[in-house]
C-alpha cells in the first residue's frame, strides 16, 4: 500500500503534465444562435353571447393543460375605505361553492393533477388550474362553479381576516413595503392606484355582506376572459366552456377609472427608521403605458439603464461603489398608465451618494447614446427572457392576457423580438431624454432620519 504522501505527489505530477494538454484542447463555446421571432400557435378565439371572451391555444407536447378565468376586477375597484376587500373576496371564494365544500373542491382539482390558483392584482383577478389533458373539460366546469357559485361561508371570515391582519403587520414592518406604499401615494395621490394597505379597522370591518356586495358589483360575464393553453381536445373544451359559462349573467362592464394625476413637481419623502443600517430608495416618475409606440424601446432602455444585472446603474452602485447588493429598475403598468422606478437598499451613509450616481447614469445616457455592443448585449438578454417567459403554458397565457388587457394585437408578440433589435443607440438616448427625466422624479427614502436627512438636501425641490 502506497503512503498517502506518495499518492498525492503522483497525482500532482500527473496534473502538471496533463494541464498544458487540457489547456490546448479547451475551445471557446459556440456563438449563440440568432434569436428568432416568437411564433404564436394557431389559436381559437370566440365570444359567448353574454360577453365572455375565450382564447384557446394548443401548446407543447406534455399531456397537461392550463385553464385561467381572468376577471377585469381587482384592487383598483375598491373604494377608499375598502382596501384589500378584493383580496378578502377572493379568499372567501376559495372556501367552497353552493354545491361543494372547500375540501371537495381541493380534492377534485387534485384528482385532475392540479390545484386551484387564485391571484388578485390591481386591475385583474385570476382563477386557474393546470391539470392533466384528459381532465380539461372537468377543470373548466369546476372553475365555473368556483367563480360563479361561491358560498361565502361566514364561519371562515374571522380566520381570513386574522390571516390578512398578520400579513398587514408583517408588511408594515418591512422598509421595502413602506417605501412602496409611500411611492404609490406620491405618484397617484387619492387615485385607486395610490392605495396599497388597508387599516386594521378596515379589515376588521369587512363582513360577508361587504364581500357579497363587492362580488355582485364586480364579477360577471362582461368582465371575464377564459384562456386555455396546452394539449387538449378543442371541441370538448369549447363545449364545456359554452355549457359552464354560457348562461352566466353579464353583470356590469369593466369600470372606467379616472386618469391618474401627473405630479408636476418633485417630491422627496423620508420615513424614519432610527438606526437603520440601510436606506430603502424608490426613485421614479410616471411614463407612457404599453399601448404607446415607444413602449418596447422603453423596455430596452430600462434594461440597459437599471433593469438587468448588467445594467449601468447596477454596475455603478453595486459593482464599482459597493453601496448596495441588488438594485434594479422596473416599469410597472396599469391600464393606460405606467411608471418607471429604480429600487435599491443602500448603506445608510451612502444614501445621498447613491442618488447622485443614479441621476448621473440617467444624465449620461441622455447626453450620449450607448455603444452598439453594449446595446446588443441588452437586446440579447431581453430576447432571451422573452423566449423563456413564453416557454410554459402559464407564461403564454400571461402574455396573451397582457396583450388583450392593453389592446395590443397579436403582432405585439410575433414582432416583439424584431422590434427589440430594431432599437438603435439613438433611440435609447431619445427615450431617456423624453421619458426618464431626473428633474421630474420623486424620491422616497426609508431610513435613519438623523443620518439621511442632510444627504437629501440637494434633491429637495427649491421653495420660492
Amino acid at each position: 500500500m502506497k503512503a498517502p504522501g506518495i499518492v498525492r505527489a503522483a497525482v500532482l505530477a500527473a496534473l502538471a503534465v496533463a494541464t498544458p494538454a487540457l489547456a490546448q484542447q479547451k475551445q471557446a463555446p459556440p456563438a449563440p444562435a440568432a434569436p428568432r421571432d416568437f411564433r404564436l400557435p394557431t389559436k381559437t378565439s370566440f365570444a359567448l353571447p353574454n360577453g365572455v371572451e375565450v382564447t384557446m391555444v394548443p401548446f407543447g407536447m406534455t399531456p397537461k393543460v392550463n385553464v385561467q378565468v381572468v376577471l377585469r376586477t381587482g384592487n383598483a375597484n375598491e373604494a377608499a375605505n375598502e382596501v384589500w376587500l378584493a383580496d378578502v373576496t377572493a379568499d372567501l371564494m376559495q372556501e367552497g361553492t353552493t354545491t361543494r365544500t372547500a375540501a371537495q373542491v381541493a380534492r377534485e382539482f387534485a384528482a385532475m393533477g392540479g390545484s386551484l390558483n387564485v391571484a388578485v392584482r390591481s386591475d385583474e383577478s385570476s382563477f386557474g388550474t393546470d391539470v392533466l389533458s384528459e381532465r380539461a373539460a372537468e377543470a373548466v366546469r369546476l372553475l365555473a362553479d368556483v367563480v360563479r357559485n361561491p358560498r361565502f361561508p361566514e364561519s371562515e371570515l374571522p380566520r381570513i381576516r386574522a390571516t390578512r391582519l398578520r400579513q398587514l403587520s408583517i408588511a408594515k414592518s418591512r422598509p421595502q413595503s413602506l417605501a412602496d406604499e409611500r411611492f404609490a401615494q406620491v405618484l397617484y395621490g387619492d387615485h385607486p392606484y395610490g392605495r396599497t394597505f388597508p387599516t386594521e379597522a378596515m379589515l376588521n370591518g369587512y363582513t360577508v355582506e361587504s364581500v357579497r356586495r363587492f362580488y355582485q358589483d364586480n364579477f360577471g360575464a362582461a368582465r371575464a376572459r377564459i384562456y386555455v393553453a396546452g394539449v387538449f381536445d378543442r371541441a370538448g373544451v369549447e363545449q364545456a366552456i359554452r355549457t359552464a359559462f354560457g348562461d352566466w349573467p353579464a353583470g356590469s362592464p369593466p369600470a372606467t377609472l379616472p386618469a391618474p394625476r401627473q405630479p408636476t413637481t418633485r417630491e422627496v419623502a423620508l420615513i424614519d427608521r432610527p438606526r437603520a443600517p440601510q436606506s430603502t430608495l424608490y426613485v421614479g416618475l410616471p411614463i407612457i403605458d404599453p399601448s404607446k409606440p415607444d413602449w418596447i424601446p422603453l423596455q430596452v432602455t430600462n434594461a440597459l439603464l437599471g433593469g438587468s444585472f448588467g445594467s449601468r446603474i447596477t454596475s455603478n452602485i453595486r459593482e464599482q461603489k459597493g453601496y448596495t447588493y441588488s438594485p434594479f429598475s422596473t416599469v410597472r403598468a396599469h391600464y393606460r398608465d405606467a411608471h418607471w422606478v429604480e429600487i435599491a437598499d443602500v448603506t445608510t451613509s451612502a444614501t445621498g451618494a447613491s442618488l447622485k450616481e443614479i441621476f448621473a447614469e440617467i444624465e449620461r445616457l441622455q447626453k450620449e447614446p450607448p455603444p452598439q455592443g453594449e446595446l446588443r448585449g441588452i437586446q440579447n438578454y431581453i430576447a432571451g427572457v422573452f423566449t423563456l417567459q413564453n416557454g410554459s403554458r402559464e407564461g403564454l397565457i400571461n402574455r396573451l392576457d397582457f396583450v388583450d388587457f392593453h389592446g395590443l394585437g397579436d403582432d405585439y408578440l410575433t414582432s416583439y423580438v424584431k422590434r427589440v433589435y430594431d432599437v438603435t443607440p439613438a433611440d435609447v438616448q431619445r427615450i431617456t431624454t423624453t421619458y426618464i427625466r431626473p428633474d421630474a422624479m420623486s424620491i422616497v427614502v426609508v431610513g435613519d432620519k438623523a443620518t439621511v436627512e442632510s444627504q437629501l438636501a440637494p434633491y429637495r425641490p427649491v421653495v420660492p
